[in-house]
């Protein structure tokens, strides 16, 4: 490791550490590289512009972005949470268990856990707390963990980055993350569950069996997104980003012409949230291409790689000490930042021991989705803290339980890649 790199190394945790923001801790630290190295500013400019025109891929980013948009105005998400509650809110926990199904639902239409606990979320947390059943600490935690499900099932915005630093299959990807999704939702149901009877959680009043067609045929236009979305890319009708197009556009007419719930002022609004999380996630990746550009220069992927297949590591060893060094990076780094800067570091590493790629990117994703929720830095339990001014303090204490469960799933999926590559294997991955 030369001096220039690890001046760059050590500059960035200093910016990040200050508070910077990670983007442009990022480029201040590849500035830094450049200039010791005698390189030109103009090396950075070009990787960027080069990184960016080469990847027609990330078109889809802004696209999802604006599709979670839409589907969180209006009256979409209403008709979501009456068809959840019909059908499970009569359980012991009902309404937490509406909380999990909804957000499994969602995921299908955002690909983005922010957007599904800053937007049904809320939603769902003011009925739990409304009806007396649940603490307000509980609501939100068992929202926080239930959102971290959204980038699992597609679409998937993290999803979509790996495929761009990984050159992996995004259909593969997204059936990839299908199984482990539900699987997620499962163990949280079973938590909350075990919780409910152990605290003598309430039971909402049941919605009779006879007004749940009615319920069904309300949200059925929503629910069948994912469905478009993977018929496009896997009948061969779409790429993925033209898929992401085509998600957004059912999602305008969906919410603007059959469910007659935008105006041309929400229209607006829409597009200028959704550019300004665009522009926040592009800054990220444009940082992130100048500092693949310095670690490939360094060759430290290919040294890595080269160590680890010298000393012999079992494959399961290696992604286990991967997989551990994620969760700890996520008590403090944001998703985007690892999937970008962190995880191609060992993407040769795994194409030397035989990893698979999907199983490996579906693992990651899920890593760095509970570190959504991991303290002290867990994104997700800030965005909740923000939009229901319930103290942090009483989300943590609850979401710990959760936390661990998630954690054990994801040992799971390490332990077992069946389950990740059942429905890629099944649609002729070769994987």
């Amino acid at each position: 490791m030369t001096f220039e790199f690890t001046l760059c190394i050590l500059s960035l945790f200093f910016f990040a550490g200050i508070g910077v923001p990670v983007a442009y801790a990022i480029m201040i630290a590849a500035a830094i590289y450049l200039s010791t190295a005698g390189l030109s500013v103009g090396v950075a400019g070009k990787t960027l512009m080069d990184g960016l025109y080469s990847s027609f891929i990330l078109l889809a980013v802004p696209l999802f972005i604006v599709a979670a948009n839409i589907m969180n105005a209006g009256t979409i998400s209403d008709r979501l949470l009456r068809f959840c509650i019909g059908l499970v809110g009569r359980f012991k926990g009902g309404m937490g268990h509406v909380n999990i199904v909804a957000s499994l639902i969602f995921s299908g239409m955002s690909g983005s856990a922010v957007a599904d606990a800053a937007g049904i979320g809320k939603i769902i947390i003011e009925m739990m707390t409304k009806s007396g059943h649940f603490t307000r600490g509980y609501a939100a935690a068992i929202t926080a963990a239930s959102a971290t499900i959204g980038p699992i099932i597609p679409p998937s915005i993290p999803m979509v980055l790996y495929a761009l630093v990984s050159n992996t299959s995004i259909g593969a990807l997204f059936l990839g993350g299908i199984v482990p999704g539900l699987f997620m939702g499962i163990v949280l149901m079973g938590m909350n569950w075990f919780i409910s009877h152990r605290r003598d959680f309430g039971t909402e009043e049941a919605v009779p069996l006879v007004e749940l067609p009615a319920l069904t045929f309300r949200a059925f236009p929503a629910l069948l997104m994912p469905a478009i979305l993977l018929y496009g890319i896997y009948g061969g009708v779409t790429t993925p980003t033209e898929a992401a197009a085509v998600a957004a556009f059912y999602a305008l007419i969906l919410a603007a012409a059959f469910y007659r719930a935008l105006t041309f002022r929400g229209i607006y609004q829409i597009l200028v949230d959704s550019a300004r999380s665009s522009a926040a996630v592009g800054i990220v990746i444009g940082g992130a291409l100048i500092l693949n550009f310095i670690v490939a220069s360094e060759n430290i992927p290919g040294r890595m790689a080269n160590a680890l297949v010298d000393l012999d590591i079992h494959p399961l060893v290696f992604l286990l000490g991967v997989n551990l060094l994620i969760l700890l990076l996520g008590c403090v780094l944001d998703a985007t930042t690892i999937i970008l800067v962190i995880i191609p570091l060992f993407l040769p590493t795994c194409r030397e021991l035989g990893i698979d790629l999907v199983h490996f990117g579906v693992v990651s994703v899920v890593n760095c989705m509970i570190g959504l929720i991991t303290p002290p830095y867990g994104i997700l339990l800030f965005v909740i803290n923000a939009v229901t001014k319930i103290p942090l303090v009483e989300i943590i204490r609850e979401v710990i339980p959760f936390l661990v469960v998630l954690i054990l799933a994801l040992l799971t999926l390490i332990l077992f890649p069946g389950i990740t590559l059942f429905l890629p294997r099944l649609m002729g991955y070769p994987g």
